[in-house]
């Protein structure tokens, strides 16, 4: 594993200074300074970003592997930030300095390779905006994900246009095949993400043919393979799931196998109604026609086949993840000690707590729930997971366990830093990240 993450960031530091090597080779031309020429590579460099932005975003397995799906697509969040800042930095130096460079600014009398890259520029800051505030602006899911793609082709179409049309640095052969091979690249990339992929997972249908519900409002979806089923899928794993539409629309979501591979080939996805799409999800009658895109995610005990012990703390519908673990470890009577510690508002609310008493007969593991809104006779834990309550809960011999974190952020933010405090190393502290999409 860290091999595999560490050729990925070399990989990803070439394609970065590629653009660079091969623009910079050659003679510099004539009656340019030092501040143009940062302008340049502040643009240079915000493509070449934008461009692996496709990439990080396109779910190949390799690199899905590597980090896990959720953290590819965290950093694909802050490097588009990334790309942006650079973007404005071009803008801005050639707007201050060099504003005769920029022409006219009206895009109807404008040359149309600057339009061009005004065009891009406004494309990828809206990608942005909408992006980190979708929730506070009230942007519906799925318009999002259309608007997304669309505006993303739109805004690396036009910042190409942009750098051919204008013409810097593109002059010499090895130049125009740096960008020829870049938009060749960026094709081939839409091409398999759009294309390729989904037509591979629709020549692999899957149906309903169970929904369970349980406390909380969680639905338990039961899928059945149509044609192949996943391949090399661990505990802990993940699915894009279509439901009642192609794999190639962008009307899917993410959600955990909580089922183990040995109850495999069907598939369970333990389902929350908190959106439209999950609202209709919950409601899936046996027949209804489903495509599954995975597995991905890294948040397994199969990646700890060494430990002594595991502790887990859940928060809300973060169980999933770890119901899949601990049923994998059931079914294999596997006797390593696991502490379970589990969050919820309410009892009511406590998502698989029946299946939960049954596996702690079943198994070494001890569940400890906390409730923020308890019932009068409640006798167990109760506001908020703090350090205070892990150190009753967790002994020492757990301080170099595996330590699984999913829920809300602040919740997992706040047991993180209380086991960092405890002296829990960095390193045996996995969190899955609740909401990345």
């Amino acid at each position: 594993m860290p091999f595999r993450a560490v050729f990925w960031v070399g990989l990803a530091a070439l394609a970065l200074a590629l653009p660079f090597i091969v623009l910079l080779s050659g003679e510099r031309a004539a009656g340019t300074s030092f501040l143009w020429d940062f302008s340049m590579g502040l643009g240079f460099g915000a493509l070449a970003a934008a461009g692996l932005q496709f990439v990080l975003t396109a779910r190949f397995q390799p690199l899905t592997r590597a980090y896990g799906v959720d953290i590819v697509y965290l950093f694909h969040r802050y490097f588009a930030i990334g790309a942006v800042a650079l973007m404005l930095g071009h803008f801005a130096i050639l707007y201050i300095w060099f504003e005769e460079a920029l022409g006219d600014l009206n895009p109807l009398t404008a040359e149309w390779e600057l339009t061009a890259g005004r065009v891009a520029l406004g494309a990828f800051v809206l990608l942005v905006i909408t992006s980190e505030f979708r929730k506070t602006l009230r942007i519906p899911y799925e318009f999002w994900r259309y608007s997304h793609i669309a505006l993303a082709v739109i805004a690396f179409g036009a910042a190409i246009t942009h750098i051919i049309g204008v013409g810097h640095f593109t002059g010499e052969a090895d130049k125009r095949i740096l960008w020829l091979g870049v938009t060749v690249s960026w094709i081939l990339i839409l091409v398999w993400t759009r294309l390729i992929r989904p037509f591979r997972i629709w020549r692999n249908p899957w149906q309903v043919v169970e929904n369970v519900s349980h406390h909380g409002g969680v639905h338990s979806l039961v899928f059945e393979p149509l044609g192949k089923p996943l391949r090399r899928w661990k505990p802990g794993q993940f699915v894009w799931l279509s439901l009642d539409a192609t794999p190639f629309s962008a009307r899917e979501h993410p959600f955990t196998i909580s089922t183990p591979p040995e109850k495999g080939p069907r598939v369970t996805l333990s389902i929350k109604p908190l959106g439209d799409f999950t609202a209709r999800a919950v409601q899936a009658t046996p027949g209804t026609r489903a495509y599954l895109d995975g597995p991905y995610g890294t948040f397994s005990i199969d990646n700890d086949p060494e430990a002594k012990g595991f502790v887990m703390i859940a928060g809300g519908v973060g169980i999933t993840p770890m119901m899949s673990n601990l049923h994998a470890m059931a079914e294999r009577g596997d006797t390593r000690k696991v502490v379970l510690i589990y969050a919820n508002q309410t009892w009511e609310g406590a998502t698989f707590r029946d299946e939960l008493a049954e596996l702690e007969e079943a198994m070494t593991l001890t569940v400890v729930h906390v409730l923020e809104d308890p019932p009068e006779d409640w006798q167990g834990e109760t506001g908020r997971i703090d350090q205070a309550l892990l150190a009753r809960h967790l002994p020492e011999d757990t301080r170099h366990c595996p330590h699984f974190l999913c829920g809300p952020e602040p919740m997992t933010h706040a047991a993180k830093t209380a086991l960092l405090d405890m002296g829990v190393p960095l390193q045996v502290i996995d969190s899955e990240i609740f909401d990345f999409v």
